[in-house]
């Protein structure tokens, strides 16, 4: 199992990045990095705040799971390679994503660390072969105890998913079960031990995630 992930896919998430002193970079095409299969948090699983790495920020994204293999796929047949679609947390090491940043490094301790990429339940994708592929039209929001720190909607995405995927898959191979986190929007923020993080989609909850 792979897990992608977008970089600045929202614009205003772009404009919080520059106030928190995180490099400017092109989006003439999608910003992706990789995380390690060790870095997923499965649902029902608390994360455990590193102690040793600084600031940790969640950013909640809108996650889709890759249900068959695909290479160099057209963007108008990328709809028929996801299946379903949740709420997940990008756990950012914010300090080391800075240093990093300024010295021109990459960002896979700061991003990919273990338990960094937590995941809620699943809900189906509903597919629309007849108007020519998926009405991908989600809203999503996070609540940090109980207070709402986030809202998305996929339409506002820089890079629409189908867009993704037909790219990646340029580079990679997508295999059944491969996960791709489409990017955060703004609001992203620190979390500390006894933090209760919840995901929804629409008025369903699907994730349910204790810090400690």
């Amino acid at each position: 199992m792979k897990i992608f992930a977008v970089g600045m896919n929202y614009a205003a998430h772009q404009q919080e990045l520059k106030q928190l002193q995180i490099g400017e970079r092109s989006q003439k095409a999608p910003v992706i990095f990789t995380k390690a299969d060790s870095a997923l948090l499965k649902p029902g699983r608390p994360f455990f705040v590193p102690d040793d790495m600084g600031r940790i920020d969640y950013e909640a994204e809108l996650v889709i799971r890759i249900c068959r293999l695909g290479k160099n796929i057209p963007e108008r047949f990328a709809h028929r390679y996801y299946d379903a679609v949740t709420v997940g947390i990008d756990f950012t090491a914010r300090d080391m994503q800075r240093q990093a940043s300024e010295a021109g490094l990459p960002w896979t301790i700061c991003k990919g660390f273990d338990g960094s990429a937590a995941i809620g339940e699943w809900l189906p994708v509903i597919h629309t072969e007849d108007t020519g592929g998926t009405a991908f039209d989600y809203r999503f929001r996070l609540d940090k105890n109980g207070e709402t720190v986030q809202q998305g909607c996929s339409m506002n995405m820089i890079h629409n998913v189908d867009q993704l995927i037909s790219y990646i898959s340029h580079y990679f191979t997508l295999k059944t079960g491969d996960l791709l986190y489409t990017g955060t929007p703004a609001g992203v923020g620190p979390v500390a031990i006894g933090d209760h993080l919840e995901g929804w989609i629409g008025e369903q909850r699907v994730l349910d995630l204790n810090c400690r």
